[in-house]
């Protein structure tokens, strides 16, 4: 049968590259086809499998024939799955922000966008950011596939066992089942460092951060008004402690409506971004895309009369619940929209603000069970092409950031526009990056923490971090410091935490916390420098600021399932404190010399060594 033209990719930049003219294609022996380039050979079978090599003839990936299924009614998107097979001592990271990294294990791993209603652990899945893009690190080489497809779908992964069963290798294998859209497959390979730069070239360039968004932040649920917001930054200030923005959440809203104040609590946000801004602090403000479905709401009446609302079946504005109560929601999958919603940031520039932070984009409808976003059957422009929700869904961070960030550049076009979101996929980065959302508070969020900045820095979103503390709870003294010596050596580095929860300003926790907390701070500023480097390279290669240990030796195994450290660049090592009443504690090392960057002693690299690790700070290493 025919088959209809690819559609559009909100994946890519630009067009797809252009084919290589060197490559040669050729018949081969089973009546199917190679494709011979210089760093690869490609074989189609005639059934449809897929084989990817090395030059060598060493088989990366292997795709096995899809599997189709129409629907019984002859209505709808077909579904299908397509099964892979990589080699038996591979080990697969990335699919966007998962909490159990950043090695995947076993499991199955949902695509589609969700908010974990509040807190979230190791043991939850899926979160917040969800891809198709994996990465897979292997003695034979490393490779990253991503599947083109934004609907709702899952994959299976399992991986391989050297000498199973009679001394045979049984391989790896990854499944991906959608349930409709296009079957559309990337495959990139090379040296991690390649294939992130070719990543890069395909899906767009991250965008730079202002230098600024490069020191540390403080943000919370409840600050309650405009004194408390001047007294934080006065104890900042006043214990010697670096502080580069503050960040106002949905409080600071009239009612929780977007694009306005609550002029209660803040009478003149202006003077107060103004006053702020002479002490070297920035005014960040949260963005939230629902609009509160009510006439005489400016938003809500402007976006009414462009028509720029998801809409059900029947032409009517679908409507949900969030925080300010009944809600619409732009549809960002149409342009007029996006440049609609982008003069909105006009209002956010007005009162001062020098960055915002996209929440709730997955977006959210709330629902005492089962999930909680739009219906399924909402109706999206998706670029001209029209489509429902559950192919719109998993991009709907994506456009929303990629008009807020046009919109800012519209209106500031002298300034780096400063953004992150909590949702988005696959090419988000180049509209700013995000953060772990609402972590719990706890060791394991702790972990979780790390594992998210990890593995989303594998599938081209380098910039992120985790709210620092947790977002719930009350973290212990020794808990927090550990948090907060991990954010500063993270490249988002910002406390955050719930109206409900305890604080976390570091001089409360004691003396003892506060004193180590500074010296934290002062490493990061110190480090500033070394940051806006690891931004620059990040712009130009893909290369993420925070990386696996096996980043630069792949082929080292032992590396590949180290996941408690992580090189900050190619010259630090830093070992962060995971668990409670660790006093020292292992750390592996990749091939070279690393100097302890505390006591100055050499070690020899590859192999384990034994560091201290006091509550003064954690262990890192400079090759």
């Amino acid at each position: 049968r025919s088959c209809p033209e690819p559609a559009p990719s909100y994946a890519l930049a630009g067009d797809p590259p252009e084919p290589d003219p060197r490559a040669v294609l050729e018949p081969d022996k089973d009546g199917g086809w190679r494709v011979v380039s210089e760093r690869v050979t490609v074989a189609v079978s005639r059934h449809g499998a897929v084989e990817v090599a090395t030059p060598g003839g060493v088989v990366l990936r292997r795709e096995l024939p899809p599997r189709w299924w129409e629907p019984v009614d002859g209505g709808g998107p077909a579904r299908w799955a397509q099964r892979a097979e990589v080699a038996a001592d591979a080990r697969f990271f990335g699919l966007g922000g998962r909490a159990s990294g950043p090695r995947l294990r076993d499991g199955v791993y949902r695509l589609w966008n969700t908010d974990p209603r509040g807190r979230f652990g190791p043991g939850d899945d899926p979160l917040y950011i969800t891809m198709p893009v994996q990465l897979v690190v292997a003695d034979a080489g490393t490779h990253l596939a991503f599947y083109d497809n934004s609907w709702v779908g899952r994959v299976i992964l399992k991986e391989g066992e050297e000498g199973a069963g009679s001394g045979h290798d049984r391989p790896g294998t990854s499944e991906l089942r959608m349930d409709g859209g296009p079957l559309r497959c990337w495959v990139l390979l090379g040296t991690p460092a390649r294939v992130l730069h070719g990543w890069t070239a395909l899906t767009g360039l991250p965008a730079l951060p202002p230098s600024w968004a490069l020191g540390p932040q403080h943000a919370r649920w409840g600050f309650g008004g405009a004194d408390e917001v001047r007294r934080i930054a006065a104890g900042y200030r006043e214990r010697g402690l670096p502080l580069s923005a503050l960040h106002l959440d949905i409080d600071h809203y009239d009612g929780h409506r977007v694009f306005t104040v609550d002029r209660r609590r803040f009478p003149d946000l202006p003077g107060l971004a103004k006053e702020l801004r002479a002490e070297g602090v920035r005014l960040v403000s949260i963005v939230d895309p629902a609009v509160k479905a009510e006439p005489g709401n400016e938003t809500y009446d402007s976006g009414a009369a462009a028509g720029a609302f998801v809409r059900d079946a029947r032409g009517d504005d679908v409507r949900g619940e969030v925080w300010p109560g009944e809600c619409v929601y732009p549809d960002f999958t149409d342009p007029a929209v996006r440049e609609w919603w982008g003069s909105l940031y006009e209002e956010r520039l007005a009162q001062g603000f020098s960055g915002v932070w996209h929440d709730m984009n997955e977006p959210v409808s709330f629902a005492p069970f089962g999930d909680m976003t739009l219906p399924l059957s909402a109706r999206h422009a998706l670029d001209g092409r029209g489509g429902d929700h559950r192919e719109a869904h998993n991009v709907y961070g994506l456009t929303m950031g990629m008009a807020g960030y046009e919109g800012l550049r519209r209106l500031r076009p002298d300034e780096r526009p400063f953004l992150f979101s909590r949702s988005g996929w696959a090419g988000m980065q180049r509209y700013g990056g995000t953060w772990s959302g609402d972590v719990e508070t706890g060791w394991p969020g702790l972990r979780a923490s790390l594992s998210l900045v990890l593995g989303l820095g594998l599938c081209g979103v380098p910039y992120s971090g985790p709210d620092v503390g947790g977002f719930t709870g009350n973290p212990s003294p020794e808990l927090f410091l550990r948090w907060y010596q991990l954010g500063a050596y993270l490249p988002l580095f910002r406390t955050h935490a719930a109206i409900e929860a305890g604080r976390r300003e570091p001089w409360e926790f004691g003396d003892e916390v506060l004193g180590h907390a500074r010296t934290a701070l002062l490493e990061r500023e110190r480090l500033g420098p070394y940051f806006m480097t690891l931004a620059q390279l990040a712009r130009l290669t893909g290369a993420p600021y925070a990386r696996p240990v096996w980043w630069g030796a792949p082929e080292d195994r032992a590396l590949r399932d180290c996941e408690d450290a992580f090189l900050l660049g190619d010259s630090l090592l830093v070992a962060p404190v995971l668990e409670a009443g660790t006093e020292r504690r292992a750390v592996r090392l990749p091939r070279g010399r690393w100097y302890d960057t505390a006591t100055g002693t050499a070690y020899e690299g590859p192999g384990q060594v034994l560091l201290d690790a006091p509550r003064s700070r954690i262990p890192v290493l400079a090759r």
